[in-house]
């Protein structure tokens, strides 16, 4: 059974947070609150977390994951930048975009996509996962919380309890945050492709 942890959109309680983040540490699954929908995530170096939420979401091993990240320093880790990237994404940050990017040795291979060693990252600004980031001191491993069949992501903490109980360790509800994904951009090729529209502006790139 999962935990349900009802945390304030806007000054979350550093108790619940700290709940959560221990959760994670004992390599948790979580649902949790972001700028742009709710997202499912685990440490990045959680041995399971992966392929639970590979099968949750009935992904193959194409799938982008995101390394959802607490600012930019924490994020120039995950990726390599150029210096065009570097400038257009640190202007667009934190806000609702994921960026496709090169991954140093840093990520994983099992996450990294399985050909071209790419993986997305983002810093979102929501200030739940800005604290839940903060008191973790890691990127979150993530996706968006769409389920297979669904036209768009689930948005009701309650719910997501009900419809994920058995297979997630904690749902972080902070009431409604939107049903419209990350605008995704493509830097892999030296410039900008925007290979999804979503909640950010697309036009800056």
């Amino acid at each position: 059974m999962a935990r349900y942890l009802d945390v304030h959109p806007q000054d979350p309680q550093p108790r619940l947070i700290a709940q959560a983040v221990a959760l994670l540490r004992d390599d948790a699954l979580i649902a949790y609150p972001t700028d742009s929908c709710y997202a499912l995530g685990c440490r990045l170096d959680s041995p399971n977390g992966a392929d639970r939420i590979r099968r949750i979401r009935r992904l193959d091993d194409k799938h982008h994951f995101t390394l959802v990240c607490s600012d930019f320093a924490q994020l120039g880790q995950f990726v390599h930048l150029d210096n065009a990237a570097f400038r257009s994404i640190k202007a667009a940050t934190p806000g609702p975009y994921t960026f496709i990017l090169s991954a140093t040795r840093e990520v994983p291979k099992r996450l990294a996509h399985l050909k071209k060693r790419t993986v997305g990252v983002r810093i979102p600004d929501h200030p739940v996962v800005r604290a839940l980031l903060r008191e973790l001191g890691e990127p979150l491993l993530s996706s968006t919380l769409l389920l297979p069949g669904a036209d768009e992501p689930m948005t009701d903490g309650w719910s997501i309890k009900e419809e994920l109980d058995a297979v997630v360790d904690a749902v972080l509800d902070s009431g409604d945050c939107g049903t419209e994904p990350t605008t995704v951009v493509d830097w892999t090729e030296g410039a900008p492709e925007v290979v999804r529209l979503g909640a950010g502006d697309a036009s800056r790139f």
